[in-house]
């Protein structure tokens, strides 16, 4: 997939980037990129996807997260997409929202606090699905992981709950704005869970798309899921390509419940990736799958995922790359402290040696980077 150049900020490193600038819930047609200095730069095909946004500097699934991604030069920003009562599609990782929004401390919500099997497992918390998007736009985000991310906590409190209209209309923004397309590359949360409930989330995805003008050949837009009928069902009304999402443990929701007992270790055999090639054009693993750690925890050898990805003809875009040492492989790492920040360039080169087409990224600047040193 071809893609267009990308605006790389080019006067400051990749974390001081990050560090330096603050990205409101929206900002005027008229801002200015991130970084004192910015250019227009071709590169290859490797595709850089911002994970939940920037979500190594705000808190994740919020527009500024997206934006920020967007202006440290991610060619894709990547929103989870979950259902509210009313059936309007929002962004957030997951349908419960008790450890990403301040839902805890709204007295009027007390009584929304549920226990529901989410894919068999037994969660306590609120549910998106409990609420209008008016209540949950009285929400505000907050930081996922403080203990890992503390600095990401001074921005709790300041932003929405983004609808997924919201999110195509931040890209279409900022696409004319920085002179380069933005990509979208939703994600659908849970589809069985949802579908159960009878708030299935492709209608919605699908006419979200068409109503944008975005389901067609040439979009600039993946669509991904960890289950398969939903992408199968998906392949005969979208004209984007989709993105089959494995694990390095577990099965499909979807097969659990209809009794298959495949793994996502039999979707990426050679065979299993064979039959992804019928409805999607591209793979997400986990990123060990691609390299699995060793006993003591650092990078092993790569296994054959990806050279049988490329022979089915598909992508290969995993996830997720990280700074901080906590999430990175133990050679990587730059001290015991599990917050600090590694050596995120050289796990990143690591894997495109391995052959991969691009990745899942919370911290866009520092892929971006890597990228331009690696050519």
């Amino acid at each position: 997939m071809k893609l267009s150049s990308r605006l790389l900020p080019v006067a400051a490193s990749a974390l001081a980037v990050a560090a330096a600038v603050v990205v409101p819930q929206a900002l005027p047609e008229s801002a200015p990129a991130t970084g004192s200095a910015v250019q227009a730069e071709k590169h290859d095909d490797f595709v850089i996807v911002g994970h939940r946004g920037a979500s190594g500097y705000r808190p994740e699934h919020t527009l500024a997260s997206y934006e920020l991604a967007a202006r440290m030069g991610a060619d894709f920003i990547e929103p989870d997409l979950v259902t509210t009562k009313d059936r309007v599609l929002v962004a957030r990782h997951e349908p419960e929202i008790g450890g990403t929004t301040d839902v805890a401390n709204h007295p009027e919500f007390k009584d929304r606090k549920k226990t529901k099997l989410l894919d068999g497992v037994a969660v306590t918390g609120w549910f998106t699905e409990d609420f209008t998007l008016a209540e949950l736009k009285t929400l505000r985000a907050v930081e996922r992981i403080p203990a890992v991310r503390q600095h990401n906590t001074v921005f709790n409190g300041h932003y929405q709950i983004p609808t997924f209209q919201e999110v195509i209309d931040l890209s279409k923004r900022l696409s004319k704005e920085l002179g380069r397309p933005i990509g979208i590359y939703p994600e659908t949360k849970h589809p069985t869970y949802f579908q159960q409930q009878g708030l299935a989330l492709e209608p919605a995805l699908v006419r979200t798309l068409n109503r944008n003008g975005l389901n067609r050949p040439g979009a600039k837009v993946f669509v991904q899921s960890f289950e398969v009928s939903n992408l199968k069902a998906l392949h005969k009304e979208l004209r984007v390509p989709l993105v089959q999402l494995t694990s390095a443990s577990g099965a499909p929701y979807d097969f659990v419940v209809s009794g298959d007992k495949r793994t996502y270790a039999d979707i990426v055999s050679a065979k299993g990736l064979r039959e992804v090639a019928t409805y999607a054009a591209g793979v997400g693993p986990s990123k060990d799958q691609v390299i699995p750690l060793d006993a003591t925890g650092k990078l092993g050898k790569p296994t054959a995922l990806v050279a049988d990805a490329h022979k089915a003809g598909l992508v290969v875009h995993p996830y997720t790359f990280r700074v901080e040492n906590s999430f990175l492989p133990a050679d990587f790492d730059s001290s015991a402290v599990a917050s600090d920040s590694g050596n995120l360039f050289g796990e990143i080169a690591a894997y495109r040696k391995a052959g991969i087409d691009g990745l899942f990224t919370d911290n866009t600047d520092i892929a971006v980077a890597e990228e331009r040193e690696a050519k």
